[in-house]
């Protein structure tokens, strides 16, 4: 026997892995390895100087044993199982066999330490200081080399099960993994030996890291969604921050805090602590985001909700998410023709105030809510809504609005007073406001007025306002003009004095018309005689244009109609009264051969049974001759008397009065349309008033024309402002005019010629 034979039998002694029929789990020397054996296999390498070649044969073993054995044991554990709890066992006899093999690696590496410290060999195993580390790269590399497909399953559910057992350690219940009352369970025992042997073979974070974060990441989710779907009207931050510390974050510390004497491992959970406050925040605050139209439309039940988002948003960068995905809401459920206006309206003033709380520079306010602006200009009963609104009983946000009584700002570009404003709190607006928006009239404009800015006229909004004034004076009879009075001065709170003065005037009419009536009536010469009547009396010039329909009164009518006005010359010397024989309401007693009736009519209405009292039985183009009606308005106002069964048509456009009801079935008609007179209006619509004031106008233009032959568009708007845009109209924009003017050109009343306007000779 040579002493290379010698040498490697020494060999095989101290380091039994250098053996082929070593297996792992056989019993290795501890302490019964003679020093001299060593020692002797120490010297031999001396004289070979082979130190290198056995170290490298080590390594080499070592690699060739993890490679074709450690490692197929290892993921031969790793196969997918139905039952999720049954991974927790999988995983942990699997890192259980894994760590008895690296352990006796560990001891041949001890030795392969003390091996080199003897011989004086210095040579680096893969640049690795210490022989220890260079062990587990190797398993590592070799580990990860072989990954399984389904690992991460197993890996996952161990992991799951053990979260799910820390949040809900503390009922005192059955272990979800082993069956077994939570006191007599050993289960998290198990569940910190395997992080420890992971920690101590370094494979924590590379086998299990990625799964670990994607499954706390899932964990949080889930269990943000599952307390705070459709539930906005708690306060949530405080209770999710409270369980990430006291479940997630201790739950973490059993995985990494494995060695109580590294200060490193409380470094890990500190990082994992601020990765995941900053995931809890991002994720509620996404939760929020995909809510967030709902919590507006609940305001103010969700306040507590939007005081979370408050808080959220600035340790987020998701402020463009919310402003995107918001928008995106208001457009698909809010602006379209299925929602009427007043739920457009609603919903824009809950989105004023919820947005002002999430952002008070109010950038946010105004950007999620610009498309809002645009679909409101674009909807023809906004300003009317906006007005009735603002006016009727009940609780209403615009009521309330109007109560406070601030003045309302269209202009921005208005100086504001801000001596008001606590220059302590005051803070910059955001880097990404437009400059040319002024940051005061976004903090202090209220809901009216930013209301009023989307037509950005007040006098759009009083013109309305006079209308329906004018409206609910002529056809509620019974009108609170206290009420009223009192809406108006909270108005000219608003809107100031002067634009309101014309309704100052209409209500004025309501009291004089009164103590008018009583007067007339007192009168000696005026007789009423059988039929009483009331006049509300107007100042033309002071009320919105009247509905204009053409109506010939009955006789007897007249005849009292024209008594009442003498009377009224004889109170008043100079005035007289223009009648409108459409408007008011007459109040009926018909009594037929079977039946009373007493009903409140319009005059047309009126004066159609007043003819059948004259005679009972009419055609319908007689009467509308007689009446000055057309036919097809009669029609209509008789389908009236047709549906209280007073008047039946026998045959076609010929009616006469049905005395008794005994044939009811067979006489009335289920399918008449039935004309609501009080639902009417009394005034011009908005479209024939526009048109009576154009016309106004018209009569400058030509009057302008005819003393100065030619000019062009812009010299005429400017003189209209100067000389016709007074009193309660609204003033007639560049675009309008424009197309006034070409609507003229049209009909032959104007010429157009290199960008002027002239009259035909």
């Amino acid at each position: 026997m040579n002493d290379y034979q010698i040498a490697w039998n020494l060999m095989k002694k101290v380091f039994p892995i250098l053996d082929d029929s070593f297996t792992f789990g056989q019993a290795t020397d501890d302490g019964s390895l003679l020093k001299n054996e060593f020692y002797q296999c120490v010297e031999s390498s001396k004289t070979l100087n082979s130190g290198r070649i056995v170290q490298d044969l080590l390594v080499s073993k070592i690699e060739q044993r993890l490679r074709n054995e450690m490692v197929p044991e290892f993921w031969s554990y790793f196969k997918r199982s139905e039952n999720d709890n049954k991974g927790f066992k999988q995983f942990y006899n699997a890192v259980k066999s894994l760590y008895d093999c690296f352990k006796q690696l560990d001891h041949v590496i001890t030795k392969l330490d003390m091996f080199k410290q003897a011989t004086q060999l210095g040579d680096l195993i893969y640049n690795e200081n210490n022989t220890h580390d260079a062990l587990k790269l190797i398993l590592k590399a070799t580990l990860l080399s072989q990954l399984n497909l389904e690992y991460q399953v197993v890996v996952m559910n161990f992991y799951e099960t053990a979260l799910k057992m820390e949040d809900t350690e503390e009922d005192d219940g059955q272990c979800i993994i082993c069956l077994q009352e939570s006191k007599h369970c050993n289960c998290l025992h198990l569940f910190q030996e395997t992080n420890r042997k992971l920690g101590d073979m370094s494979l924590l974070e590379p086998l299990v890291g990625q799964t670990l974060t994607n499954l706390i990441y899932t964990y949080i989710h889930a269990h943000i969604q599952k307390i705070c779907k459709d539930s906005f009207d708690s306060s949530f931050i405080v209770i999710l921050e409270k369980w990430l510390q006291t479940v997630v974050i201790n739950w973490l510390r059993k995985i990494y805090c494995y060695d109580t004497s590294s200060s490193n491992n409380e470094v890990v959970v500190g990082m994992f602590d601020k990765k995941l406050t900053n995931y809890l925040y991002n994720c509620y605050t996404k939760i929020r985001i995909d809510q967030l139209f709902n919590i507006i439309i609940e305001y103010p039940e969700s306040l507590p909700a939007l005081e979370d988002l408050r808080l959220c948003l600035p340790r987020t960068e998701l402020k463009p998410l919310l402003t995107k995905k918001l928008q995106k809401a208001m457009e698909t459920r809010l602006l379209h023709p299925g929602v009427s206006t007043p739920d457009v309206l609603t919903a824009y003033v809950a989105a004023i105030r919820s947005l002002r709380i999430l952002d008070p520079t109010g950038l946010l306010l105004e950007t999620v809510t610009q498309p809002v602006h645009q679909y409101l200009r674009s909807r023809e009963d906004t300003v009317r809504c906006v007005v009735s609104s603002l006016t009727e009983e009940g609780p209403n946000d615009l009521a309330e609005e109007l109560i406070r009584g601030e003045i309302v700002q269209v202009d921005e570009n208005t100086p504001v007073d801000e001596d008001g404003e606590n220059w302590e709190t005051w803070v910059p607006d955001p880097i990404d406001t437009s400059p040319s928006k002024s940051s005061a009239y976004r903090r202090t404009s209220d809901i009216i007025s930013m209301l009023v800015n989307v037509y950005g006229s007040k006098e759009l909004f009083v013109n309305e306002y006079r209308t329906l004034l004018a409206d609910r004076l002529l056809t509620q009879y019974s009108c609170d003009t206290e009420k009223e009075i009192r809406y108006l001065e909270l108005l000219k709170l608003r809107f100031g004095d002067s634009q309101l003065h014309y309704c100052e005037v209409m209500l004025k009419d309501i009291a004089d018309s009164k103590r008018i009536n009583q007067h007339i009536k007192q009168d000696p010469e005026y007789s009423e005689s059988d039929i009483p009547m009331s006049a509300m009396i107007v100042s033309a010039q002071f009320w919105p244009p009247f509905k204009e329909e053409k109506l010939e009164l009955h006789a007897r009518l007249v005849t009292q109609m024209e008594g009442y006005t003498s009377a009224f010359e004889t109170l008043k010397g100079s005035r007289t009264l223009c009648w409108k024989n459409h408007l008011g309401v007459v109040d009926l007693e018909i009594e037929l051969a079977d039946r009373t009736l007493n009903l409140s009519v319009s005059p047309v209405q009126a004066t159609i049974m007043m003819h059948f009292q004259d005679k009972n039985v009419w055609e319908l183009q007689e009467l509308s001759k007689l009446m000055q009606c057309p036919p097809t308005v009669l029609r209509r106002k008789i389908g009236f008397w047709q549906s209280h069964g007073i008047l039946v048509e026998t045959k076609p456009d010929v009616f006469c009065i049905q005395e008794d009801l005994e044939n009811k079935d067979n006489n009335i008609q289920e399918d008449i349309f039935v004309e609501d007179y009080e639902s009417e209006s009394a005034m011009a619509s908005a479209q024939d008033q526009r048109e009576e004031e154009l016309q106004t106008f018209w009569s400058y233009i030509v009057g302008m024309l005819m003393n100065l032959d030619t000019l062009p568009l812009e010299r005429i708007h400017q003189m209209l402002k100067m000389f016709a845009f007074q009193g309660p109209t609204i003033e007639c924009n560049l675009q309008e005019l424009k197309v006034f003017l070409d609507r003229k050109v049209r009909e032959h009343q104007l010429i157009y010629s290199n960008g002027y306007y002239k009259l035909p000779k």
